[in-house]
């Protein structure tokens, strides 16, 4: 195993943010995250429109059925990669740009490692989770077939993910922005050719999305790693190394566990609320897949804006700069709220509006219309914790959002969503149970926040001074 050298040359390509204004730093780093996670959530959109009318309520069902178990992949490789990315931020703040190289390395292969055994195991139990879910029986053979052939998008996704979370930790936002918006352009394109058999192809049907969405994401991942490869870029993996290094890739699992149990949890939870949306009868399941279909956008801002204050965060715990920390936070958590509360308002006061762009049924709109406005107020809840957990997660404190995590979800939202549903014989009970636990989270999070905790981070590489 190789050691990790300390090295002060100077980096290829990259952003120092503990130096200059937190807010324009805020801002010039979470537009283009937000505007890659508005192409994709855009893209989610247009797919929605495309299953919902042209294939009908079962597949859009069946996808919905479906996203839980697509979110944990998601998950575990967002939580992998984050290890990744905190040591990558924290490391480039302190200057040592040759830490940063064996980061990338080192997560390169253990990214490979992971998304091989991911794969294998998606392939053999992707059913017992939609039997867990009590996925309606029309509905269970279509979700199956979709998920089998959409998780072949594994091992490229899982490599994307790397390779985009290096760049933010070094403050390069723009770069993936680009090869996310070519990528999703491409799928939604090649979307209803594959899915209605246009201009003589085969029709697919549903699993014709799960095809353009393997064919585009390899492609991105090839492009985006010749670039980093042809600009000699700070996070290029050398493919001719294959050497990991042992602290280092304790460290990121260290940091990358955590995150990845509590995405598990989250998924878990996920599974149990879905199920217990199923009890209600296929409209409320369709429902929920079309009125959470532009919830995700109204949640959109404090997520990308709490991927920013996770990079700033760590950039300046790296310099030793603990003050910008808490300015970051700040910022962050007023730039979030006043960004998702006019989205919020829009999902509370033009329900039928959105919905109607989804699906024409009028008992499955009158079941989005509740969730949405029942959901919209506990989104400015959420773009609080997002802040929060930024800079707690810049730290590398990933153990403790976890537990915010646990608590939100498996402490307040599922036993109230049951709770509720139950009492009420209505499905607004589970909505109800989703806000409330957005509020205990955020509280859990602000909390650990105002303790200062964050204050000792996970780091392998002293601060240096402060300039």
């Amino acid at each position: 195993m190789s050691q990790t050298p300390q090295a002060t040359s100077e980096p290829r390509s990259g952003t120092d943010l503990s130096v200059g204004s937190i807010p324009r730093h805020l801002i010039t780093f979470s537009i283009p995250l937000l505007m890659g996670s508005l192409i994709q959530t855009a893209y989610g959109v247009i797919n929605a429109i495309w299953v919902g009318h042209g294939l009908g309520p079962q597949a859009l069902g069946a996808v919905t059925c479906s996203f839980p178990v697509t979110f944990l992949f998601i998950a575990v490789s967002g939580g992998l990669t984050m290890g990744a990315s905190i040591l990558v931020s924290q490391r480039y703040g302190a200057r040592d740009y040759d830490g940063v190289r064996t980061v990338v390395q080192t997560a390169f292969w253990l990214t490979l490692l992971v998304a091989a055994l991911c794969f294998t195991a998606g392939q053999l139990l992707v059913d017992r989770p939609l039997h867990l879910m009590q996925t309606p029986a029309e509905i269970l053979p279509l979700a199956s077939s979709y998920l089998k052939l959409y998780l072949c998008t594994t091992p490229s996704m899982f490599l994307l993910f790397l390779l985009v979370s290096a760049l933010r930790g070094t403050g390069d936002a723009r770069t993936p922005l680009r090869y996310q918006f070519w990528a999703l352009l491409a799928t939604a394109v090649l979307d209803p050719f594959l899915m209605f058999g246009w201009l003589g192809l085969p029709r697919f049907g549903l699993n014709g999305t799960a095809i353009a969405a393997i064919v585009c994401q390899i492609g991105s991942v090839v492009l985006l790693y010749h670039e980093l490869h042809r600009r000699r870029h700070l996070v290029s993996p050398d493919l001719r190394q294959r050497n990991v290094d042992g602290p280092t890739a304790r460290q990121m699992l260290r940091i990358g566990i955590p995150s990845m149990i509590q995405q598990g949890l989250l998924f878990d939870g996920m599974l149990v609320i879905t199920s217990m949306v199923n009890t209600f009868g296929k409209d409320a399941t369709a429902a929920f897949g079309a009125a959470s279909r532009f919830d995700q956008v109204t949640f959109l801002p404090a997520m990308t804006i709490g991927m920013a204050t996770a990079s700033l965060a760590g950039q300046n715990i790296g310099a030793g700069k603990f003050d910008r920390v808490r300015q970051t936070f700040r910022w962050a958590a007023a730039l979030s709220v006043s960004i998702t509360f006019p989205a919020a308002c829009v999902a509370y006061f033009f329900p039928d509006f959105i919905l109607g762009l989804f699906i024409s049924d009028p008992v499955v709109t009158e079941l989005g219309r509740s969730y949405l406005r029942i959901i919209a107020p506990g989104s400015l809840f959420f773009s609080i914790m997002f802040a929060s957990n930024g800079v707690i997660n810049g730290a590398g404190h990933t153990i403790a959002t976890t537990f915010f995590t646990l608590i939100g979800m498996w402490i307040v939202r599922v036993p109230l969503a049951w709770w509720l549903s139950h009492r009420w014989n209505s499905v607004d009970g589970v909505w109800w149970g989703i806000t409330l636990g957005f509020i205990g989270g955020m509280f859990t999070s602000l909390g650990y926040y105002l303790l200062g905790r964050w204050q000792k981070p996970t780091r392998a590489t002293p601060p240096r001074p402060s300039s």
